[in-house]
């Protein structure tokens, strides 16, 4: 059950020193913080200069990872469990995008969800049943969680860009083909990168296709 009525975070106010332009809003992934994914933002603070960065804990306590959140809870690991999962937490989420959205007087063109893990599950899940759409979503090691469902309750199609390493012991390589296909088919603009040997993870080559597609969905929507 959902512990929090609204989610809470470290953020990183923009390089520039000027009021944000854009903002990008990192969701962790299971058994991590948001603190944790604020160490994504050095790597791409040069080139979104005028970008706040945002990174709310997912609102449950972790079961044996002291500091540490989820989205909802892993101990049915079913297909029924992660879309029940998504949709318990996506108002939460909802609600955190519009809070700092009107915080900062920013239009959804210029807001980018990224994820990693279970925080790719929420992103995925989120940005495409919203009435306006994002600016786009990054997702890392990732999957779609409800598949079923998206094809009746879809809103918008915001770019996406999703990042696998093919030795991922944790979410099976195999779901970066089924979103590709399951998005694809559903008229989304998707680009989809594979990490050769990577595990649950991500590495430099993820890191830099992630700013430069950061930059153009954020600079573009403008």
């Amino acid at each position: 059950m959902t512990s929090l009525t609204r989610l809470t975070g470290p953020m990183a106010a923009p390089a520039s020193g000027r009021d944000p332009q854009s903002m990008v809003i990192l969701l962790h992934g299971y058994g991590s913080n948001g603190a944790d994914l604020m160490g994504l933002v050095p790597y791409w603070r040069a080139s979104l200069p005028d970008t706040v960065f945002l990174s709310p804990n997912a609102p449950e306590a972790c079961p044996g990872a002291p500091s540490g959140y989820q989205w909802w809870s892993l101990t049915d690991l079913g297909r029924e469990s992660r879309a029940a999962g998504v949709r318990l937490a996506a108002p939460l989420v909802n609600a955190f995008i519009d809070m700092h959205r009107a915080a900062y007087d920013l239009p959804n063109r210029k807001v980018a969800l990224v994820g990693f893990s279970q925080g790719t599950m929420m992103a995925l899940h989120v940005a495409p049943r919203r009435p306006e759409a994002l600016a786009g979503v990054v997702g890392y090691s990732g999957m779609l969680a409800d598949p079923e469902a998206l094809e009746t309750e879809v809103q918008t199609r915001p770019p996406l860009l999703l990042i696998h390493g093919d030795a991922d012991p944790m979410v099976p390589f195999s779901a970066l083909g089924q979103a590709q296909a399951d998005f694809t088919r559903l008229n989304f603009p998707i680009t989809t990168h594979t990490s050769p040997g990577l595990g649950h993870s991500i590495d430099e080559p993820g890191l830099r296709l992630g700013g430069e597609f950061l930059a153009q969905v954020l600079g573009a929507a403008g």
